[in-house]
């Protein structure tokens, strides 16, 4: 397994994450342990979870697994994402950080979160505020960096700013959906990123599940499948569709030639590309499945030669 700075961080992280938005969601706690077990088999060391994930029960199981392991781990968690009803169960007040920082340690069963994200913007909270917050909690030691999530470049740059100007420790690093059928965040997220030496930490780097090659244009989407149109996904339809729309499922297929003219499979291709650009840290894939963990631990690096980075430049153009 290859380690990596976040960003300019002295933090070393695996680059292959493990995504743990399906515990205490998709996949109760045996399975969970199991995944988590492979993970750490397979020689990663950054677990990325939220405190919204399974309402909670992500936290609770990665902390149970990990708890006679907590120092040869990093783990990162997220807050911002409403927790409950009310104007005061959710955003990034100083108020609300730190609620839910402690509500994440007790979950996580720790006295100490590694990577502690603002997991979307607040409009109606002064960024200094919640970097104020933060770094209250990274004095406190319950905190030792913080990040943003899903932040534009301007925003970015912002914060950046903010903490500059107040003498505030700054974001270490931005988590941002990023993948081959993606590539919105290369316009200002990632430059901003670079400039102010953040890491950048890509999700959905499988395009949620395009990329595996699973789903075919013309083809009916089976009944167990994301996109299977089965009880209770109508909400992911709504917001990850556009992954199966024929453009998109055209562009995969055109990946998918790019990967077997390399000798590699379109999962390879599209996590290790994302792991060749100079500016990731890490990149996060969730799993159900042992096995799943283990297959993108072994596909995920950064050796991807510059004639293929070249092929899938054509390939999307």
């Amino acid at each position: 397994m290859e380690f990596r700075n976040l960003g300019d961080c002295g933090l070393k992280v695996s680059v292959a994450g493990l995504g743990c938005n399906n515990f205490g969601m998709t996949i109760d706690f045996p399975e969970s342990e199991r995944v988590i077990q492979a993970a750490l088999d397979a020689g990663i060391n950054f677990f990325d979870t939220a405190d919204c994930y399974g309402a909670g029960g992500s936290e609770e199981h990665l902390g149970k697994v990990l708890a006679d392991k907590r120092h040869e781990v990093v783990i990162a968690s997220k807050c911002g994402i409403p927790m409950g009803p009310g104007p005061l169960m959710g955003g990034a007040s100083r108020r609300y950080v730190l609620q839910a920082c402690e509500a994440s340690l007790k979950r996580l069963g720790t006295d100490y979160i590694d990577l502690y994200y603002m997991h979307t913007p607040d409009p109606n909270t002064p960024i200094a505020e919640t970097l104020d917050a933060m770094n209250t909690l990274v004095d406190q030691g319950k905190v030792r960096y913080t990040a943003c999530s899903n932040m534009s470049g301007w925003q970015i740059s912002e914060a950046s700013w903010e903490a500059n100007t107040a003498g505030l420790r700054p974001f270490a690093a931005v988590q941002n959906e990023w993948s081959l059928l993606d590539r919105s965040i290369e316009a200002e997220a990632v430059p901003a990123a670079v400039h102010h030496g953040m890491g950048v930490i890509p999700y959905f780097p499988l395009a949620s599940g395009v990329l595996t090659g699973k789903y075919k244009r013309g083809e009916t989407f089976e009944a167990d499948s994301r996109y299977g149109g089965g009880e209770g996904r109508e909400m992911f339809h709504q917001m990850y569709g556009h992954f199966v729309s024929d453009e998109s499922l055209e562009k995969a297929e055109r990946l998918g030639e790019v990967a077997s003219a390399a000798g590699i499979s379109l999962i390879e291709l599209a996590l290790s590309w994302l792991a060749s650009q100079d500016c990731v840290s890490s990149v996060i894939a969730g799993a159900r499945t042992p096995e799943q963990v283990e297959s993108n631990a072994k596909l995920t690096h950064g050796g991807l030669g510059r004639d293929v980075l070249e092929s899938v430049e054509k390939a999307l153009a």
